[in-house]
């Protein structure tokens, strides 16, 4: 594993009202963007990889034209377009926010780097995200449209990407930052969280688990879940963390190694 390197998911229902169109939660995004500008200052070894939603940017179109199960006619292509549209002007404002922070960050559109096949990645050139990372410099993916050889189009979700550069990366841990304080036992009344999910209480969780209550076209906590679960189980990451970003200090914590909201780990 690569010590020094984190995966870091800022939600896109964390830092959009995800059900109001083109609806950024601008002073949420600028405080979580300071944590991380405060968390790298104050670990001077710390590297990251960040990653963000599409919130109510992406994810209302996206439902609209049902852009995740496939791109074929004039009318699925113009949403696609329009979805690609929306996640870059997302994205556009994520990086303001770092660019003014302070933070040297650079996107890389899923767009116009990846390629999948029946929803999986089966083309990604990596080598500019890893150089990123090595000179110092923050690499920012999202989630974002793409091109399917089998289908047309489709969804990349940040936690496939994650799932996917992890393989090569191997960061130590995987923090995704959203509105809830974790896997809730109880979803939607919210009273208890689990602290810890492992191979010994996955399938009570399973039974648990719920999608999101806002549009969400890739899966909500269901699929996050499953998703972390494949990555640990390939051994491309020791630990993940889902945790809220609303309650401020949270992911500076996080960042620097505090235990905060649900573990995810085999063991």
């Amino acid at each position: 594993m690569n010590k020094d390197l984190v995966f870091l998911k800022l939600g896109g229902s964390l830092i959009t009202d995800k059900n109001t169109a083109h609806h950024a939660r601008l002073d949420v995004l600028d405080r979580l963007v300071s944590e991380i500008t405060n968390a790298l200052r104050d670990q001077p070894g710390l590297k990251l990889l960040l990653g963000h939603g599409s919130g109510s940017f992406g994810h209302i179109p996206a439902k609209k034209f049902n852009t995740r199960a496939g791109v074929n006619t004039p009318e699925q292509w113009r949403g696609f377009a329009e979805v690609w549209h929306e996640a870059r002007a997302l994205n556009t404002i994520v990086m303001n926010s770092l660019q003014q922070n302070g933070s040297p960050a650079v996107a890389f559109s899923p767009c116009s780097q990846v390629l999948t096949a029946f929803n999986t990645i089966v083309n990604w050139e990596t080598t500019q995200i890893t150089m990123s990372i090595n000179n110092g410099i923050i690499p920012v993916v999202y989630g974002d449209v793409v091109f399917d050889r089998e289908i047309g189009g489709t969804i990349l979700s940040t936690e496939e990407q994650f799932e996917f550069l992890a393989g090569s990366l191997k960061p130590t841990r995987i923090l995704l930052a959203g509105i809830e304080s974790g896997v809730w036992r109880d979803f939607p009344e919210r009273h208890e969280v689990y602290a810890a999910i492992d191979s010994n209480n996955f399938s009570e969780v399973e039974i648990n688990l719920a999608s999101s209550e806002s549009p969400d076209v890739t899966g909500g906590m269901r699929s996050k879940v499953h998703s972390m679960m494949n990555l640990l189980h390939a051994r491309h990451c020791d630990e993940v963390f889902i945790f809220s970003g609303n309650e401020p200090g949270n992911l500076y914590r996080a960042l620097t190694g505090e235990r905060i909201g649900t573990r995810i780990a085999l063991e």
